[in-house]
């Protein structure tokens, strides 16, 4: 199936708090859930060899991405009650204290919207193919390992 067959789970620049707010208040008609768990993976001013990261310019292999994307959540839907989950995560430039990834499940009950959001979170960082490139200060960077 080709990938533009699957949802876009990319957005341009940071992930805002209105936008968050739009998809929070989207899911209010649906009084079948119970529980949401919502991650929000936000850029860090760290301080690595003496410089600070002042953004992440992120990229990726989209298709591909979008491909890994839907396989992590269908596999999520069948491993836990979930009503809902949705994915977003930046492309391009992301200053230090925006938000780059959104995750957000809903459920029935608070434990299987956590324990997905979570597993889907764990899975998003170890398995797309995301890169981010951290920028400093100084105008240099360097590529960003995830832990």
């Amino acid at each position: 199936m080709p990938a533009t067959k699957f949802k876009n789970i990319f957005i341009e620049g940071p992930v805002t708090p209105a936008f968050i707010a739009e998809k929070i208040l989207a899911h209010q008609d649906k009084v079948n859930i119970g529980a949401h768990s919502i991650f929000l993976g936000q850029v860090r001013a760290d301080e690595i060899n003496g410089k600070t990261v002042t953004a992440i310019e992120y990229t990726s292999y989209e298709e591909m991405a979008l491909v890994k994307m839907h396989a992590i959540r269908e596999e999520t839907f069948s491993k836990f009650e979930l009503t809902c989950a949705h994915v977003y995560h930046s492309l391009g430039i992301v200053k230090s204290g925006e938000i780059s990834l959104f995750v957000f499940t809903s459920s029935p009950h608070r434990r299987a919207a956590i324990d997905a959001c979570s597993e889907m979170v764990e899975r998003i960082k170890k398995e797309l193919p995301v890169w981010g490139k951290e920028l400093f200060d100084d105008e240099s960077y360097k590529w960003k390992v995830n832990n």
